[in-house]
């Protein structure tokens, strides 16, 4: 298994609608935060929650993670970096870091852990075919 890095980005900017009445983004934002950079990441590599539909395979979150450095306010830019973290098991870790735009000051940390299930929604402890594949396309294998 080689040590290839996976990684995406994406910017964004923070919305009211994210932030709380001490105009500090609310902990519930970043967990979309994370999806954002999860489908960018897909979009980017080729591993979407479409090809997981397709192939009778979703893969739900079973841990989320996150430490805060500083806030992120209201009007702000930032960005998240998406980085897969590869391993045999029949999961997928991403680690995510936030910086601001303005300064590249990192904002925020985390994790995400993902199993795949079954159509029937059975934890499987082998990895599916078509992510042995993508994961070969990579040569994370």
């Amino acid at each position: 298994m080689e040590n290839k890095i996976l990684k995406a980005s994406k910017e964004f900017e923070i919305r009211f609608s994210e932030v709380d009445s001490m105009n500090i983004v609310w902990h519930g934002s970043y967990a979309l935060y994370f999806e954002d950079a999860r489908e960018e990441f897909g979009r980017v590599y080729g591993l979407s929650y479409r090809l997981y539909l397709e192939n009778e395979c979703p893969a739900p979150l079973v841990e989320l993670n996150f430490k805060y450095v500083k806030p992120l306010l209201y009007g702000q830019r930032a960005r998240v970096d998406i980085t897969f973290r590869n391993t045999r098991a029949a999961k997928i870790i991403f680690d995510y870091e936030i910086y601001l735009t303005e300064d590249n000051s990192l904002v925020t940390t985390g994790t995400s852990t993902q199993v795949f299930v079954d159509k029937n929604h059975n934890l499987m402890i082998t990895n599916p075919s078509f992510y042995e594949e993508w994961k070969k396309k990579y040569d994370l294998l």
